[in-house]
């Protein structure tokens, strides 16, 4: 399998950007991600690093709770020094072949970080759908996670172990994050 962390670096590059846009005014604006509003979104973004890092040294996911809520310096500074010590854990090529632990199964670290990828792409359209930032979206990301995404999550079932909605149909000819997002259940 092909390197995965440059366009995991990508991901977390566009991440990172749309968190900075979020400022204090927008905290409370919903996300097409129902169970988030842009604070609780922008927490969760910052735990998923967290994640990342910490399966990455061999932890176990549930380890980290799902939305961080302790930032004194704001999201942004969460996001980037949670990124920093997941990209020095992550620098280790051995990680890519270990077999870790993530919510739904044990993959070696090259699948876990591209099943991240996804995570993290579809994360970072939810947060700039909310605060009407589309344009700080890099289309070239989604359209390298789509058949990521459709080939990884299955279409049926949805709902328990598979933590999506229905697919959302969407038109042949729409974007990549809007088949994106209604592949993985959200209406674009």
């Amino acid at each position: 399998m092909n390197e995965p962390r440059p366009l995991f670096g990508k991901a977390l590059d566009q991440a990172g950007r749309v968190i900075a846009a979020a400022g204090d005014a927008s905290m409370g604006l919903p996300t097409p991600c129902d169970d988030f509003d842009v604070r609780a979104l922008c927490g969760h973004l910052v735990s998923v690093v967290r994640r990342i890092e910490h399966v990455g040294g061999g932890g176990r996911p549930f380890d980290i709770p799902q939305i961080t809520t302790d930032v004194p310096d704001g999201f942004p500074a969460a996001f980037a020094k949670a990124r920093a010590e997941m990209e020095a854990t992550w620098s280790d090529d051995a990680v890519l072949d270990k077999v870790l632990v993530l919510p739904f199964g044990e993959f070696p670290g090259r699948i876990a970080l591209s099943a991240y990828t996804q995570e993290i792409v579809m994360h970072s359209w939810d947060l700039a759908k909310a605060l009407g930032r589309l344009d700080l979206l890099d289309d070239e990301l989604a359209e390298t996670v789509l058949p990521i995404a459709r080939r990884a999550v299955p279409a049926e079932p949805r709902g328990g172990r598979i933590p999506f909605g229905p697919v959302v149909e969407v038109p042949a000819d729409a974007g990549a994050y809007a088949q994106l997002a209604g592949y993985l259940g959200r209406q674009p």
